[in-house]
């Protein structure tokens, strides 16, 4: 783990000044961003994690404009891509880059064939998502170099980072050479106290935030703000069966559901970096 070795905690301070991390982040109202949340055709299980989510206020905070060509690394169930996909079906290029058809991975082989599916069952939302190939530490050619106004990721890094830090700095490579000069690179992740020691597979789930930002930083990024919009201050970061004990994922089942469904979903930070 070499790369951790050199990873401290770190204030952040930006040549606009500190206070401008945590002030409130004010854009246009995008009325269309709005419609394509409040849409009736989005899976009703995925509303009902939009409190915990906020989906809206997340992606204003990242810049989103319906003209942009945005990728989505790791889409999942396809979560945002039910809010992505429509709102930049008309103006701009929504990417999902999903694991592969043929990934020595069974639980991702069905990911993606779960993803395709729902893809295919719906091609007025669906039918101009472009599906690219993402699979670290192998398959990071998703997008031309130099392609993308912006490059999501929404819980997935603590995914990578079982490949090891070199992978997880060549992952964060690939978005850096894919965004245009001034592109942006979104990240929401599960976060760890700084207090807390993290593995090196990171296997609770969480990932200390000065981590993920002096990665970033390695390879080129600066970062541009970070928010609470998706903090939890309920949320210890210290649960059997890691940060899965708790909604959406309840892996504990009955034992201590009360606590965990009181608690809500993770602790998450939100960062905004730049390509320089």
């Amino acid at each position: 783990m070499k790369l951790r070795k050199l990873l401290t905690p770190v204030v952040v301070a930006l040549v606009t000044g500190a206070s401008a991390l945590s002030a409130p982040f004010a854009a246009v109202a995008d009325e269309a961003l709005k419609a394509a949340i409040a849409s009736d055709k989005r899976t009703p299980a995925f509303v009902a994690r939009d409190a915990a989510r906020h989906p809206y206020e997340t992606l204003q905070f990242f810049g989103i404009q319906p003209t942009m060509t945005v990728v989505e690394l790791s889409p999942g169930g396809g979560w945002y891509t039910e809010i992505l996909a429509p709102y930049l079906r008309d103006h701009g290029t929504y990417i999902a880059a999903a694991y592969r058809e043929d990934s020595p991975r069974e639980n991702r082989r069905g990911y993606t064939a779960n993803f395709k599916k729902k893809l295919a069952a719906d091609p007025d939302r669906f039918g101009k998502v472009n599906l690219a190939v993402f699979e670290p530490p192998t398959h990071l050619d998703y997008a031309p170099a130099g392609s993308a106004d912006l490059v999501l990721t929404f819980r997935n890094l603590h995914n990578w980072l079982s490949y090891g830090d070199e992978n997880m700095r060549r992952v964060f490579q690939s978005v850096y050479d894919t965004l245009k000069p001034g592109g942006v690179f979104g990240v929401v992740e599960h976060r760890l106290p700084e207090s807390v020691p993290q593995d090196a597979t990171a296997s609770s789930g969480y990932m200390h935030e000065s981590y993920v930002i002096k990665l970033a930083e390695s390879v080129g990024f600066e970062l541009a703000a970070k928010s609470e919009i998706n903090a939890n201050p309920k949320d210890t970061a210290d649960h059997p069966n890691g940060v899965w004990a708790l909604p959406p994922s309840l892996r504990n089942k009955d034992v201590d559901r009360a606590r965990y469904e009181a608690i809500g979903e993770s602790d998450r930070m939100t960062l905004k970096f730049v390509k320089k």
